[in-house]
Order: structure tokens, then sequence, then C-alpha cells
């Protein structure tokens, strides 16, 4: 199957065609304590769980319902666990993983007197050669080299914490080899394998709501945000450009892109009018709404699941973290690497693990009736790149008494004007800041510095 982004013509939507709602967080919850000692999962009740999640787990990973809950429970508390003990020992940390029907957690350390902190805390110990930063920076290193020219029949490229080495797929050993020597990196560190896997971007599935970009192209809501009063949606990057206008499901106005990445990075945010309201939910097709309690990210081999309108809900587990993967438009880094399934209309879509949100779709390569590879951007990278605060159960959601406008304005003042040509490196000032064009581009309204960080970066 070839990597390509999947766009097709609009389609016209009835109301009784509502596809999944959007996620909706605000913020972080369940945060990790610094002292791996004092975590604890959190509590996952009989009713806590959409039907429709624990009906995709025991289709997909063969758990019945008591056993999803209770490996939902222990993959929280080995988060929790992973991260107090990645803080604690530093440079030594080498990576968490979990495995088994039980997700049975296992830190590595490069240090083994650390191993007794390690199982003090819970955890079974893993005494490797290569501590995750540096493994973390032989792939930095390929990710620059991508950046300058992407890699010819080499899709993905990754840290696996359980090898403790950099793997590098390939359609051939010549194309990784290749690679490595391009970026200068230390080849004892790497495995190059072979694979035949050709991911592309999603751009015509919805893993939400699905809107129509320009009026043609369909993508995916992944989840529902707020920037100040301003209400919005995250998504796929490579969905819209800045001042793509979209139309939601029932072809009605709603909202412009206000920040867009990809390649690169594979995120994007859409500002929406005072007709659409945000709300915390994930559509369970059927089986009862997902409502979103956090975004607390889940480690290495914990389970994760997909909501798509094209092929309702998957499962599988999180394969690898930081992945760096090649489509024909260019490469994206910091995608999370699963096992789940998708199909094209799925792009944007959400993904979530118990009720913690992880991130949107991507790409992959496959499909559902053979099995494939989707991989998918972490939803807190997004959410700090725009500024953006995440709808919850918790959030309110009502429309604020005077209504927002959109595009959203800032306020006024500096030389920042629209219908100027800026080119990249220019400076304005606007709203009392100062700003730096990123991207050349003729300035539009509505696309004041402050609300367009994919144009301009404060200084």
């Amino acid at each position: 199957m070839e990597r390509t982004t999947l766009r097709r013509r609009a389609l016209a939507v009835g109301t009784a065609t509502v596809a999944v709602g959007a996620l909706a967080l605000a913020g972080l919850t369940g945060v990790a304590s610094a002292d791996p000692a004092d975590s604890t999962a959190p509590p996952v009740s009989a009713d806590s769980l959409s039907p429709g999640l624990l009906a995709a787990m025991e289709r997909d990973l063969g758990l019945d319902a008591n056993d999803a809950r209770s490996r939902i429970g222990n993959e929280y508390r080995a988060a929790a666990v992973a991260a107090g003990l990645q803080k604690s020992l530093g440079a030594d940390f080498a990576g968490a993983r979990v495995s088994g029907e039980k997700a049975t957690l296992t830190v590595s350390t490069t240090d083994a007197s650390q191993a007794d902190r390690i199982t003090g805390a819970g955890a079974k110990a893993e005494v490797v050669a290569h501590s995750l930063d540096r493994l973390e920076g032989v792939k930095a290193a390929l990710d620059k080299s991508a950046l300058r020219k992407a890699p010819k029949d080499v899709p993905v490229w990754y840290v696996d914490v359980e090898a403790n080495r950099v793997v590098v797929n390939a359609a051939s050993t010549a194309a990784g080899t290749a690679f490595l020597k391009a970026a200068g990196v230390d080849s004892a560190l790497v495995t190059v394998a072979r694979s035949a896997e050709k991911p592309r971007t999603f751009a015509d599935l919805r893993g939400g709501d699905a809107y129509y970009m320009n009026g043609s192209g369909r993508c995916s809501i992944g989840f529902s945000v707020k920037r100040g009063t301003q209400n919005g949606f995250a998504t796929a990057g490579h969905c819209g450009r800045v001042g793509t206008t979209t139309n939601g499901f029932n072809q009605q106005a709603q909202g412009t892109f206000q920040g867009s990445t990809f390649p690169g990075r594979d995120y994007a945010w859409v500002a929406t009018n005072a007709n659409w309201t945000p709300r915390p939910t994930v559509n369970g097709y059927g089986r009862g709404d997902v409502t979103v309690a956090g975004s607390t990210a889940s480690v290495v081999g914990a389970s994760v699941c997909r909501s798509g309108s094209t092929t309702g809900w998957h499962c599988g587990t999180i394969q690898q973290l930081n992945t760096s993967v090649t489509y024909p438009e260019g490469t994206i880094s910091g995608v999370t690497r699963t096992s789940v399934c998708a199909e094209p209309g799925d792009s944007g879509g959400s993904y979530i693990s118990g009720n913690q949100a992880q991130g949107v779709t991507s790409g992959g390569s496959g499909n559902c009736s053979s099995g494939g590879t989707t991989y998918f951007q972490p939803l807190n990278p997004l959410l700090q790149a725009y500024g953006l605060t995440l709808v919850t159960s918790g959030t309110p959601t009502d429309p604020p008494t005077t209504p927002p406008t959109d595009p959203p304005t800032d306020p006024p003042g500096g030389t920042w004007a629209a219908g100027t040509a800026y080119a990249a490196g220019a400076t304005v000032t606007y709203g009392g800041a100062t700003y730096r064009c990123l991207q050349a581009h003729t300035a539009q309204p509505g696309w004041t510095p402050a609300a367009v960080p994919a144009l301009w970066q404060r200084i």
C-alpha cells in the first residue's frame, strides 16, 4: 500500500451520520508523583469505562471486561511509577515498558546500583548498556538528517526500549545503511531491520466528527479544546494549513485553521464559531460515548484504543514512543507507533487509553482486515505548541456570555497589519509583544501573531 495523503471529494453527510465526538480534555490529570513509592493506580470503577471500549479490548486484546479494567488500572499506576523513576534515576534511566496481561512494569537503567530503587517502587529492574538519553541522541541525529533530506526507502525509525537500541526500518539494508551514513551516527547503537511497511497519512478518515476543508477534502476532529474563551478542536496538521476554512459534518460553516505543522510534526488546531460547542466525549458507535478525564501519557506496552468513523473502535498496544516516520510529503518525528489498525478516513481521530486521551491519528500502513500499524501525534505536545486547554468532564462547555469571534482577535496595537507580505525572519509588534515571522506569508484578518503560532514566534 502506497504511503500517500488520502483525500476524497466531500461526501454528503446527514445529521444522522454523526461520527466520533471530539475527545475533550482540560489539562493534565493523574500527574505522576516525584516519589515513585507514592504512586497509586487511579480507581477504575465498573461504570467508568465505555462499554464500546471494553468490547473492542475484548475483541482485539482477548480481555473480558474485568480483565480490561484491571489492566487499565495497572497501566495507570505503571505510567505514574515510570515517570517518578525517570526523574529519580536521571541520566541512568533507560526506558520503561509494561508487558503481560497484568501490565507488569519493567524499568531499565545503566547503573546496577539503582536496581533496588526500581524494585522498591514495585517495578522489575533491568540493567542495560545504553541510557535513554544516549539512544534519543542518536535518533535526534537521524531526525535532523531527515529534515535536510527525507531518506529514500526508510519509512520508520525509533528507540526500542526493550532491545535498548535504535531501530531503523528500511526497504533494504543498503537503504538503511545509507541513511545512517548521511546522518553520521554511531551504527553500533542501531539495528537496521528489513521492512515492507509503507505508512501514509489518513487524511480521509475521521476519528471524531467529520469536517471538510475549503469545501472539498475531509478529515476528523480529534479533541475539543479551548484557547481562553475561544472554542475549537485539535486535529492532524496534514489536514489543512493556516487559513484553511472548515465546514462541519452537517456542511455548516464551522471555523478556520489557526495553527498547523506538517511535516516535522503532525498537529493543528481549528478555532470554531459560536454555533459549535465542545464536548468532553468520544463517539462510542452505539455502545455509549466515552468521557475523557485527562491526558496522562501511557508507556510502551500499554493498551490503547482508537475511534474512527470508517472502522469504529479498534484496540492494540503502544509499541514505541517518539517514533519518526517518512510519508511522501516528508518526515515527521515524535509520533507514537501502535499495533492498532486504521483505514482512510480516520486521520485526526482520537486515541485513548482507558479514560486518558493519548493523541490524534496521523497515518500508517495496512488495514483493519489484514492488520496494520498506525501512528498518532501525542496530544500534550500539541496543546503546548498552541497554548490550548483540553476540554474534559470538569470543563464548562456552555457558550460564553459574549460569543467569540471567528477567527479570534487579539488586543490591537503594534506594527502588524493585515494585507502585509511578511518574509521569514521579519519582526513585528502586536498587543505589546514582539514576534518573529516563521513562514513567509501575506497576513489575513484574524491571523494575528498571538493567534497563529505556526506563522509567528514570540521573542
